[in-house]
């Protein structure tokens, strides 16, 4: 009998877990690629089970590009999108009814890793140069990389990958001289032998690299799943950014972006010097505005540069 009820409870228990996760709020998040380094607040929530306590379940759903992840979030085959900040702009500006809510990285990460035999700008010219898309946000990195170093776009070839991990098997194959890649695969390119002619940290602190969006029409039926996100992604990155926390943060990265260890120690301590992540994430004073006015100026956004028109703070508000 004692058995009997022993069981009994167990049931009950495992019912009301498995109830409990059930009722937990779906969330999907358009990714480019399958991990990210760039994510880590969202992965330590998962890991640490903030979203779930939060009443929420995160799947990040791989997509080839950042602004392939836009057009789907305006398509509404995703909640929510993570990616570089030229491309939800873009879409917004062509109609996408969408809104960012929170940025990322505040400063980029990229560095212009070239092989061996190229050890400054000029010995760019006429060689071959992989970034993102046409106008992606590496494009945007590279102009201002390149400029003040007497090149311009014509001065070489580009070709294109979304990806950063695609970027860097480029190089690694010897299919192109130069890209531009963030952590940890620039590490594991230095590794390999291969140079660097800089990192795009100084001339990037004017404006933010990444973030979110969300669309419209969900979030006005998912407020709370958006309060709730919010929340627990400002715990993440509280909990980042503790030295103690350090050895565990690092294999959680492991895990989830799978990468090797080492490469993320080191990308580790990258972004604590860098401080990339801002613990609240709002848009407002961030630096979104000079990026749109920077595209605005470039004819990459056609219309108003109001940042209302970009990210509705009535709509999302960072807690």
């Amino acid at each position: 009998m004692r058995k009997l009820g022993a069981a009994i409870a167990m049931a009950a228990i495992l019912l009301a877990g498995a109830q409990a996760q059930a009722a937990n709020k779906k969330v999907t998040i358009g990714d480019v690629g399958s991990g990210s380094s760039l994510h880590w607040p969202a992965y330590i929530a998962m890991s640490k089970g903030l979203f779930e306590k939060s009443g929420l379940e995160i799947e990040f759903i791989p997509v080839q590009t950042s602004a392939g992840v836009f057009q789907q979030l305006s398509a509404g085959s995703l909640d929510m999108g993570t990616g570089g900040f030229p491309d939800p702009l873009r879409a917004i500006d062509k109609g996408g009814a969408i809104r960012i809510f929170r940025t990322e990285g505040v400063v980029a990460p990229y560095e212009l890793m070239v092989k061996p035999s190229i050890k400054s700008y000029a010995d760019l010219k006429g060689k071959t140069v992989m970034i993102d898309t046409p106008k992606g946000n590496t494009r945007l990195y590279l102009d201002r990389m390149i400029t003040p170093n007497g090149l311009k776009f014509g001065d070489f070839d580009l070709v294109y990958a979304g990806a950063t991990a695609a970027r860097f098997q480029a190089l690694a194959s010897g299919a192109v001289d130069a890209t531009l890649i963030n952590p940890p695969y620039n590490f594991k390119a230095r590794a390999l032998g291969f140079g660097s002619l800089g990192d795009s940290g100084p001339s990037s602190r004017d404006v933010p690299f990444n973030g979110y969006a969300v669309s419209i029409a969900w979030a006005k039926e998912n407020r709370k799943a958006i309060d709730a996100f919010l929340a627990a992604y400002q715990k993440s990155v509280d909990w980042f950014y503790e030295p103690a926390n350090r050895s565990e943060a690092i294999d959680i990265l492991v895990k989830y972006a799978r990468l090797d260890r080492v490469d993320c120690e080191q990308t580790y301590d990258l972004y604590q010097r860098l401080r990339i992540y801002d613990r609240v994430g709002a848009v407002e004073g961030s630096g979104l505005d000079n990026l749109i006015r920077i595209m605005k100026a470039d004819g990459d956004i056609e219309g108003s540069t109001d940042l209302a028109r970009y990210a509705d703070a009535s709509m999302v508000t960072p807690q």
